[in-house]
C-alpha cells in the first residue's frame, strides 16, 4: 500500500459522477449488488468520497472477551485499524448490519481524518454522530448508535474481504460515495468504469437540460432517435464536454 493508492485520472473522474450512474455501468457488466444497502451520509458534502478500501471486520461479541479493558490493548484491532489505514484510503467496516452498538465514535473517526483517511463507511452506526457529521471527511452509516461497540461487536480482522450492507468488499476495491449512497467498484474495473461513467454523465446532463426545456423522454432517454445524438454532439462541443 502506498500514499498514492490509485490512478489520479480515475480518481478525478470518479469524483464527478453519481453512484447511480456507476451502479448502471456495473449493472451492464452483470454486477448488481455493489451498492452498500441501508447506509447513508451523516451529512451531505456536495462532493464525492473516492478511495481504495481498507477494511475492518466485526464479529458477534462474546461477553468474557469484551470488557472495557480491551481498549487498553494497543493491538486492539479497531484501534490498530484506525492507526494503520493508509492516507487516501476509505475505511469500510463490516458491523454485521447492526447498529445496536457503535462501530466507532468521534475521537477515532477524527483521528482517521487527521491521518489522511478519505472517508469511512459502516453498515452499523456511529456514536457521537452529530460531531462526525461536522467533520470535513465524509462518513456513512445506518443510523446513530450510542452503546460502545463492545456491547455486541468484537473487532476481529483488519484488511480482509468483508461484506458491508450486503456488498462484497475486497481490500483495494474502489469506494465511491456521493450524497445518496456508497458503491464498491472492483479494483480491476475501476479505470474502465470511470471512463464510461464520465460519458454517461455527459449524456445525462444533456438529457436533463432537454427535459427541463420541455422535451419528451421518448427517444431521448435512452437515445433511440438519431436527431438527439446530433443535438448531443452539438451540446458537447458548445459545453466543452
Amino acid at each position: 500500500m502506498t500514499d498514492h493508492p490509485m490512478n489520479p485520472d480515475t480518481k478525478a473522474k470518479l469524483e464527478q459522477v453519481s453512484v447511480a450512474t456507476l451502479a448502471t455501468a456495473l449493472y451492464k457488466r452483470g454486477l448488481r449488488h455493489q451498492v452498500i444497502q441501508d447506509v447513508r451520509p451523516l451529512s451531505q458534502k456536495g462532493r464525492n468520497m473516492v478511495g481504495p478500501a481498507f477494511t475492518l471486520r466485526y464479529m458477534p461479541a462474546r461477553e468474557d472477551r469484551n470488557q472495557l479493558v480491551e481498549f487498553r490493548n494497543p493491538d486492539h484491532p479497531q484501534r490498530k485499524a484506525i492507526e494503520t489505514c493508509p492516507p487516501g484510503y476509505v475505511m469500510v467496516m463490516d458491523s454485521r448490519k447492526s447498529a445496536q452498538a457503535a462501530s466507532a465514535g468521534d475521537i477515532l473517526i477524527t483521528r482517521l481524518m487527521v491521518r489522511g483517511g478519505a472517508g469511512v463507511v459502516t453498515d452499523g452506526g456511529f456514536r457521537d454522530a452529530m460531531n462526525i457529521a461536522q467533520l470535513e471527511m465524509p462518513a456513512y452509516h445506518a443510523r446513530p448508535s450510542s452503546p460502545t461497540n463492545l456491547t455486541t461487536n468484537e473487532a476481529i480482522d483488519i484488511n480482509v474481504p468483508i461484506g458491508c450492507g450486503d456488498a462484497p468488499v475486497f481490500p483495494g476495491d474502489i469506494v465511491v460515495g456521493d450524497d445518496d449512497s456508497v458503491i464498491i467498484i472492483p479494483a480491476h474495473l475501476a479505470d474502465e468504469i470511470a471512463d464510461e461513467a464520465i460519458e454517461m454523465t455527459a449524456y445525462e446532463d444533456f438529457a436533463l437540460e432537454q427535459v427541463q426545456n420541455g422535451q419528451t423522454i421518448i427517444g431521448l432517454y435512452p437515445a433511440t432517435q438519431e436527431e438527439n445524438l446530433k443535438k448531443f454532439a452539438e451540446w458537447r462541443k458548445a459545453n466543452n464536454r
